[in-house]
């Protein structure tokens, strides 16, 4: 992998320097080698998908990414926007900055998750920055901040230990100043509302608000008595931290040994995400449904042209403290429940947790990974529960 890295007047500060993806065909043709020398085991034992990705749709995806798939296709769509480096506590991040032709446009910082990327706020960009063009309204304008968190993607992989999401909600805060903005919002989901959700216990100067499309709100101490929502999330919290939680804990104890498992194998790469979209999709049966495949082959390859299996497997190990009962917020929090979501929070612990709750929605449709699943609902729920702050 190689980038152009070249030094720019336009640049927003000297410390900011451009980027460019750049993936050498040699490692397209290995990518394509590798996948054609696949070394598949035997089929699972079970008619479903209880045992984990199930071989016939596993190698039908491998065929698609190495038969069909197009990078070079993608690669043209990731660098039709600006892409850029800043060192910020030793470590190379990599963000999208996109700015608004409106002048008075909010700054937004999104973050994303695992084993999501930039790659799922693409389709967001043009809605958000251009709200005009797409059916909004130009006071609903944001310049837009899509940071590769640290070990994932185009960001550097910290050689040493710390990388906390406290930190990364640190440097997220640097980041935004180092971009000469004095006021602006965030907004995350999966881990992506880690960090959210750090930077709002942090409160950094010029944090207005917050939307989150996962909320950390469990109470510390469960009650004994629970209405029917609170014990669906009960319910779905137990089925995440059991049989959907394998990679979560492989990762959380073991990401060196998940990293080499997957640094060799495209296939193995494949199928550990693939397995993560099956299980937390709103899908009718397979998570293509939701997501589609080249949209999911993007999100893969991603992940192993920068060899990011283990680098970013460690955000897991790195907050291995951390649970789904998040601190309580007195800044301006928006939400969005998506029913598919795994676990999914009642409203009753969601106004709790965040006391000045500034917009509450349920989509209609949608898992765990809304921005990739279902950008247009989240692009609404973003300007709406934002709206207020523009004041």
């Amino acid at each position: 992998m190689t980038a152009s890295t070249s030094a720019s007047s336009d640049s927003p500060s000297d410390l900011v320097r451009p980027f460019t993806v750049a993936i050498s065909d040699a490692e397209i043709e290995d990518l394509k080698q590798r996948l054609a020398r696949t070394r598949w085991p035997n089929p699972e034992t079970v008619p479903d998908w209880s045992q984990g990705v199930r071989l016939e749709n596993a190698r039908s995806l491998v065929d698609y990414w190495e038969r069909e798939y197009d990078w070079r296709r993608f690669e043209a769509e990731l660098n039709s926007f600006p892409h850029f480096l800043t060192t910020i506590d030793g470590l190379d991040i990599h963000f999208i900055h996109v700015k608004s032709k409106n002048p008075n446009a909010m700054p937004l910082i999104l973050t994303h998750g695992w084993p999501g990327s930039i790659v799922e706020f693409l389709k967001l960009i043009g809605p958000l920055t251009d709200p005009v063009s797409f059916g909004g309204t130009i006071e609903d304008s944001f310049d837009v901040v899509i940071p590769s968190l640290p070990g994932f993607g185009f960001s550097q992989k910290p050689t040493d230990t710390g990388w906390t999401v406290s930190r990364i909600a640190g440097a997220w805060a640097e980041l935004m100043k180092r971009l000469g903005y004095t006021s602006w919002a965030a907004q995350g989901g999966d881990w992506g509302a880690v960090v959210t959700t750090a930077l709002g216990a942090m409160q950094p100067e010029g944090l207005l608000g917050i939307h989150l499309n996962t909320q950390y709100a469990f109470p510390a101490q469960i009650p004994d008595t629970l209405s029917p929502e609170e014990r669906y999330a009960v319910d779905t919290l137990a089925h995440y931290l059991g049989d959907l939680g394998g990679s979560n804990h492989l990762q959380g104890t073991k990401p060196e040994t998940v990293g080499i498992a997957l640094a060799d194998s495209p296939a193995g790469q494949a199928a550990w995400i693939y397995e993560k979209f099956q299980s937390k999709t709103d899908n009718q049966g397979l998570a293509e449904q939701a997501i589609g495949i080249d949209d999911m082959l993007d999100a893969i390859s991603l992940y192993w042209f920068t060899n990011s299996a283990a680098s970013s497997a460690r955000i897991y190990w790195e907050n291995k403290a951390s649970s789904m009962a998040g601190p309580k917020l007195a800044l301006p929090v928006a939400v969005t429940v998506f029913p598919r979501d795994i676990p999914r929070l009642p409203r009753t612990w969601i106004e709790d947790t965040y006391t000045n709750l500034i917009h509450y929605g349920e989509a209609a449709q949608g898992g765990h990974f809304a921005a990739l699943e279902q950008p247009e609902i989240l692009i609404g729920e973003i300007r709406a529960g934002l709206r207020s702050l523009r004041s």
